[in-house]
């Protein structure tokens, strides 16, 4: 069975899944090939990675065993144009594809497309990332396990169900940007306190960054975190109130299912193919 690997459209999750395959040796040079419509990011990924870069992304699929769709939405149609007539039936396409259903992508390609679909996180640049991951009506098991081993080398993978998939894009898709708002806050709050901007920066991105780290590998449940950082009367209790008085907790809620909502909005805009 074929090794190769097409990563159809290479930007910065496309190289990212890229550089992970090669640093941990799962996939050799050789075995890799990516597309971009750009010349000198062509010739850039060849001379750093020693891969093949084409412009053809039919001819960058044929042969391989796993297709990676990792364009942006808008532009997801006209490459499934390019490619229908290439794809086999024993290849797996793997969408990365905000927002794209599977069933939009199976109604472009030849019927009985394998197809799984996934939501990839800004972490996954540095290899700390989560993605939500389903399978489309003709995915198999072996074909949500190759996507599960692609994407494990950008971080966790989480399998739900297709209807899930917009909270999942909402919750850790979106999620990068609510805690970077929040750190942003933060440390304007140091700033107003006194505090130099790089000082404050250290003190709120090394806090964060602790904080997960005990979340996720101690194994902590979030209230049993803030319960151990929050003394009666103290310093956390009184900053606990002033959060919960502005009514936080439900801005959180309502933001969340707002942006599930939008992700749901946009997913209608690429409607199956007549």
């Amino acid at each position: 069975m074929s090794r190769k690997i097409a990563i159809l459209g290479a930007g910065r999750l496309g190289e990212s899944m890229l550089r992970g395959l090669l640093s941990t040796g799962w996939r050799e040079p050789h075995e890799v090939v990516a597309t971009s419509r750009r010349a000198e990011r062509r010739d850039a990924l060849a001379a750093l990675y020693g891969i093949q870069a084409t412009a053809d992304n039919a001819a960058a699929i044929r042969e391989a065993r796993l297709v990676v769709l990792s364009v942006k939405p808008q532009d997801t149609a006209a490459v499934l144009a390019e490619i229908a007539s290439a794809v086999t039936p024993d290849q797996t396409l793997l969408s990365v594809a905000a927002g794209v259903t599977t069933a939009a992508i199976e109604s472009r390609l030849p019927e009985g497309a394998r197809v799984v679909r996934a939501m990839p996180n800004a972490p996954a640049l540095v290899h700390e990332g989560i993605a939500g991951l389903c399978g489309g009506e003709h995915a198999r098991d072996e074909d949500l396990e190759m996507a599960t081993s692609v994407l494990g080398h950008l971080g966790a993978v989480v399998r739900v169900a297709e209807d899930d998939m917009d909270a999942v894009t909402a919750l850790s898709g979106s999620g990068p940007a609510y805690f970077a708002l929040l750190a942003e806050a933060m440390i304007e709050a140091g700033l107003l306190l006194g505090l130099s901007r790089d000082v404050s920066t250290r003190l709120v991105v090394q806090t964060m960054f602790g904080s997960a780290r005990l979340l996720r590998d101690e194994q902590m449940h979030p209230v049993e975190l803030r319960e151990a950082v929050t003394s009666p009367g103290g310093t956390t209790t009184r900053a606990i109130r002033e959060l919960e008085r502005s009514g936080v907790r439900a801005a959180f809620l309502n933001a969340i299912n707002a942006a599930t909502e939008r992700s749901r909005e946009l997913a209608e805009r690429l409607p199956r193919a007549e």
